[in-house]
């Protein structure tokens, strides 16, 4: 066994067999209040403001790239999905903590945390660098540690982190996959890890919680809630989970116009539905209702063959900006997924090839994931909608 510690004292005796023995818990209901409150700057990545001015450059119609100029100034998470990039969250909450010295404005930094051994058992294209049978889990919690550490060194600095897309919901559909079988263990002993560590005053938490396609069909949210009750539990207690994190990386309206054919039978086709649906679900397994949900792609609607179709999917747009929202449960609109950055290869001889992104629906040519797609950045800027 392995004893885990939170800094809010509470432990956490993990098993082998991924449960974990009885916690006294010093909170239970995590964060009260909306971490996007009007007195904070939601702080804009260097990164992708980067990625935007180098891809304008290469836009020849002059309205479109007066179009895609403005999401430089559109904030986005920064993913660390690898345990190379986390220094640069140090150099990121530095910049932040030097705005707001300079200027008296409060800074949110927004990050997601993506690095769990096993990762995207389900699929390739997002495959991790972290092996479980390689030592995956404790260097696991090296990174997240050094998360933690950096994100203690700026206690001015309010930080929101989606916790590891795909991978709970992966545990409540997939588990068929032999992959995701073998994974659910350890996936569950580090999402505790990562909850209990991340813990600090000044981060909010979001577990992931897939979309209203995936977790929003009927015989799949009441496991979903379930879940996410049973792990916080785990925990010892909420700490700083504020809420779940939907529709990251994928294509759903908030509140779409008239269902997609796709959503067939499925009462939650959008991803209010599916919010509205979950709630109370939540509350009966001691979950924290409140969501934050990624529009970054969702401004064009019935554009896919089939709702599980994930990559890089053709006729895409950008969606609404981050802001806040009038539906109940919603402490966000926001831009998870960094529009223009690929979410698989279609190359088929590619080690990381998932089929998905060679159907019909999926553009092509398409780099790696997280590689810059030129062409699929454009097309994202293209549609009318965007202004």
């Amino acid at each position: 066994t392995a004893t885990v510690t939170s800094a809010t004292s509470a432990t956490a005796t993990v098993t082998a067999s991924g449960t974990t023995s009885a916690v006294t818990p010093t909170s239970t209901v995590g964060p009260s209040d909306n971490p996007y409150t009007s007195d904070y700057t939601v702080w804009l990545s260097p990164f992708y403001a980067a990625e935007v001015a180098a891809a304008v450059k290469n836009i020849s119609d002059s309205s479109v790239a007066a179009k895609a100029a403005k999401v430089a100034n559109i904030p986005t998470f920064t993913w660390f999905d690898v345990r190379a990039k986390v220094p640069t969250l140090g150099t990121y909450l530095a910049d932040a903590q030097a705005k707001y010295t300079s200027t008296g404005k409060k800074q949110l930094v927004q990050i997601v945390v993506y690095d769990l051994p096993d990762r995207d058992c389900h699929a390739k294209a997002s495959n991790g660098e972290l092996s479980s049978a390689n030592g995956g889990e404790a260097l696991y919690k090296q990174y997240i540690d050094d998360i933690a550490a950096w994100i203690t060194k700026y206690p001015q600095i309010r930080v929101v982190a989606v916790v590891e897309p795909d991978s709970l919901a992966n545990l409540v559909t997939n588990l068929s996959d032999p992959r995701c079988s073998a994974a659910q263990d350890v996936y569950k002993r580090s999402t505790i890890y990562a909850i209990q560590k991340l813990s600090q005053p000044n981060i909010y938490l979001y577990l992931d919680a897939g979309h209203a396609g995936w977790l929003g069909w009927p015989a799949n949210i009441s496991p979903a809630a379930q879940l996410f009750g049973n792990l916080l539990k785990s925990a010892g207690g909420s700490y700083r989970v504020r809420g779940l994190a939907t529709n990251v990386a994928n294509y759903n309206a908030i509140t779409a116009a008239s269902p997609d054919p796709i959503t067939s039978a499925n009462p939650n086709y959008d991803e209010q539905h599916y919010i509205s649906a979950l709630i109370p679900l939540l509350q009966q397994n001691n979950f924290p209702a409140h969501f934050i949900v990624d529009q970054g792609r969702s401004g064009v609607q019935n554009i896919r063959d089939e709702w599980g179709n994930w990559c890089n999917i053709e006729g895409a747009g950008f969606g609404l900006r981050p802001g806040t929202s009038s539906v109940a449960g919603i402490d966000q609109v926001v831009w998870v997924k960094p529009g223009g950055e690929s979410d698989g290869t279609s190359d088929t001889s590619a080690v990381r090839y998932d089929s998905t992104c060679g159907l019909n629906d999926a553009k092509k040519p398409a780099p790696e994931a997280g590689t810059w797609f030129q062409a699929y950045f454009v097309d994202l800027v293209s549609p009318p909608h965007l202004r």
